[in-house]
């Protein structure tokens, strides 16, 4: 017996987080040999939506007809900044009746309306991680992972992470040949773990409110090889040590050490993905000092070393 699949629309979706997984849904049928799943979209009134790109679609039924889902996928979108308060009403009365509930990019912040989410660990689009933990306090908000899954409760970081969550669930139901098989398909990785870092978020997100403070992250930035203790910091910033690591702290919302493996990583990513500069290189340009260093951090970051992270990106 197949799985049914339900994925409510609104004006203002984002055209990604629905097509995505519904792709991998609907591979699952054509790849496995097996009538997995029935993917079925859904809209208050059954009205025809429209996403933030223009697509318009028609949907399969009224939401409030829809029969119970097996995985109910909530997608993102700018539309969700409107509150969509009929959706929210129909998902705080029926959305845990189903046996998974998913979330992709800022679908989130509907589940969080709706009071499904209190006391869980989640995730959403790094743009958006300090708003939802400001708004609902009672969640807490992981801006690292591609995916979270809490319970029967996943949600994803953005976009195409929704097709790792997907296909995620679809190993989980039918096992990695079918998951390869439609990533194959898809041309794209099985899967990047769920914990692997959000490789976009921009470290300006930390910006420190005081300007010394700013111009010794600045400085980090583009010296990263150079002496990054504490010591050398606060001396740039004219400040003891800890009044330094109090006030960077405070303003940055990380400790200042942890501010400059942030950058080296990033910066290491970079120069990854844009030069040809060798691994030994990089490491001595970052800071890493060797190569087995900068490959520790890869991997307790990111989850692959550097020369597997250059292969992919």
């Amino acid at each position: 017996m197949s799985k049914l699949v339900l994925i409510p629309l609104f004006d203002g979706f984002q055209s990604l987080d629905v097509t995505g997984p519904l792709e991998v849904f609907a591979g699952a049928a054509r790849y496995s040999g097996r009538d997995a799943y029935e993917v079925v979209t859904a809209s208050i009134g059954g009205a025809v939506v429209r996403g933030s790109s223009g697509l318009r679609i028609t949907p399969d039924i009224d939401l409030c007809s829809a029969p119970k889902p097996h995985t109910l996928i909530v997608p993102g979108g700018y539309g969700t900044l409107d509150g969509q308060p009929e959706l929210v009403e129909w998902l705080r009365e029926h959305a845990m009746r189903a046996e998974r509930v998913v979330s992709v990019c800022s679908g989130v912040f509907l589940l969080a309306e709706a009071g499904l989410l209190s006391g869980r660990r989640v995730t959403t689009h790094w743009f958006a991680c300090d708003l939802l933990a400001r708004q609902h306090p009672d969640i807490e908000v992981d801006p690292e992972p591609i995916f979270v899954r809490d319970g029967k409760i996943s949600t994803s970081a953005g976009v195409t992470s929704g097709i790792d969550l997907a296909l995620a669930l679809v190993e989980e139901d039918l096992g990695r040949e079918c998951a390869l098989t439609i990533a194959r398909h898809l041309v794209m990785y099985l899967r990047r773990p769920g914990n692997q870092t959000q490789f976009s978020a921009p470290l300006k997100l930390q910006a420190a409110v005081r300007e010394p403070l700013r111009e010794v992250q600045q400085w980090i930035i583009e010296h990263p090889a150079a002496k990054l203790s504490v010591e050398a910091l606060a001396e740039r910033a004219n400040l003891s040590p800890r009044q330094f690591t109090r006030a960077f702290t405070a303003e940055t919302g990380m400790t200042p050490g942890r501010y400059v493996d942030r950058v080296r990583l990033e910066t290491a990513r970079r120069l990854l993905e844009d030069t040809n500069a060798g691994i030994s290189r990089v490491a001595r340009d970052c800071g890493y000092g060797t190569p087995e260093t900068m490959r520790r951090a890869f991997i307790r970051a990111l989850g692959v070393s550097p020369a597997e992270y250059r292969r992919r990106f």
